[in-house]
């Protein structure tokens, strides 16, 4: 017999700890390992260095964290029984109310802010490696 599975814990668990793949984890996700150390192996890296905000390391780190927040906005928004029929044998005794309406809000906002600026990080580096901000100070 497998046990019920919250639609909002996972919603929580992908919005805040996504970059780790704790929500796979909780959904008991074949990979769940692999995206954990990936994660864990691309920090592990950035913190080695002595730069480590600038380092191609941390900055793919923006992708398993946009990736958690697309999977909680997924998850937040999907119907009740969705999620039932997925992750709960079908067994329809999801009721969830308002909390993944304001997960989703909360995740919407502090997502953007996290995706724009990897993307605004990345770009600066691009920048930086290819001269094109050669002589200019900021």
């Amino acid at each position: 017999m497998s046990t019920h599975r919250s639609k909002v814990i996972v919603s929580l668990l992908a919005a805040v700890l996504g970059v780790f793949g704790a929500h796979w984890w909780y959904l008991h996700r074949r990979g769940a390992w692999l995206f954990t150390l990936v994660t864990a192996g691309l920090l592990a890296f950035a913190l080695s260095r002595p730069v480590w905000w600038d380092t191609p390391a941390f900055l793919l780190l923006f992708i398993p964290a946009a990736a958690g927040y697309i999977e909680a906005l997924i998850f937040c928004l999907k119907p009740d029984s969705w999620f039932d029929q997925r992750y709960n044998n079908g067994v329809s005794i999801t009721q969830t109310g308002w909390g993944p309406v304001v997960i989703a809000i909360l995740t919407t906002l502090f997502g953007a802010t996290v995706v724009m600026f990897g993307l605004a990080m990345t770009v600066i580096h691009v920048y930086e490696q290819l001269g094109w901000l050669d002589g200019y100070t900021y």
